[in-house]
């Protein structure tokens, strides 16, 4: 077996090689080609953007269309055009905040232990929850609330963040679930203070440029990229952490007969 962490490997060429039960994971694949290969059971879960081929056939618009079916991911989604106004932000987080109230619901019928299981690699529940406090900080009290430094001990930054002195990133540490809730709680009043007051005319500019060391890096930010950011990374997150809770009920279920 072999690993490649932190590799560039642009350019690479593969024949005849076996990847049989790979896992590739925060990929960036652009203008990739494969041929002469025979797939089974692929998973692909994956920001696509123009074309997907699969045998001459372009799929991408057949899986938007697939995805959009869920009217909640159309309503989130639409934040990303350019001409989504005002009042698409607030129907996207209205969407974001009730798709996370049902999640949670879920996850407190889970043993706490189990909310700092990993699934395949992925992060646990709790620490799902924390990354979203990370991104709160940075997208919304970072750039548009102006704090300089926002960060909360227990905020997980993205995994492919390069260290910036100072900045918490305990992937270990282990919250209880109340405690990781009412740290949600603070930071998705930020979100709603945002959202609430948010205009057309905001959503054509830009912050106020953000000042000192931290992450995003100091500058001004399009307003409509910060909030689109946040509506997106919420619906998201929301998927992947009942996609893994779903894992872990089977092996409960499995584990209980």
């Amino acid at each position: 077996m072999v690993e490649f962490e932190n590799q560039m490997l642009t350019g690479s060429r593969f024949e005849r090689v076996d990847l049989s039960e790979s896992r590739f994971h925060n990929l960036r694949m652009c203008d990739v080609r494969i041929t002469g290969a025979w797939l089974k059971d692929l998973v692909i879960e994956a920001e696509v953007e123009g074309a997907l081929m699969v045998n001459g056939v372009d799929v991408a618009p057949y899986v938007e269309e697939v995805l959009n079916r869920d009217p909640g991911r159309a309503t989130v989604f639409a934040v990303r055009q350019g001409d989504a106004d005002a009042d698409a932000f607030r129907a996207a987080w209205a969407v974001d905040q009730q798709a996370w109230q049902e999640t949670v619901q879920r996850a407190r019928h889970f043993p706490e232990e189990k909310l700092h299981e990993q699934v395949d690699g992925e992060w646990s529940f709790i620490q799902t929850l924390r990354h979203l406090v990370f991104a709160t900080d940075a997208w919304i009290r970072r750039t548009m609330q102006g704090d300089p430094w926002p960060y909360d001990a227990l905020g997980l930054p993205f995994s492919e963040m390069l260290p910036i002195d100072g900045m918490p990133n305990d992937v270990d540490a282990r919250p209880s679930l109340d405690e990781v809730l009412a740290l949600r709680a603070d930071r998705t009043a930020s979100v709603s203070e945002v959202i609430a007051g948010l205009t057309d005319e905001q959503l054509a500019g830009s912050t106020t440029p953000v000042q000192g060391v931290g992450y995003p890096p100091a500058d001004a930010y399009p307003v409509r990229r910060c909030v689109a950011a946040i509506m997106v990374e919420e619906w998201l997150h929301n998927q992947f952490a009942n996609r893994d809770l779903a894992v872990l009920e089977r092996e409960m279920s499995a584990g209980a007969t």
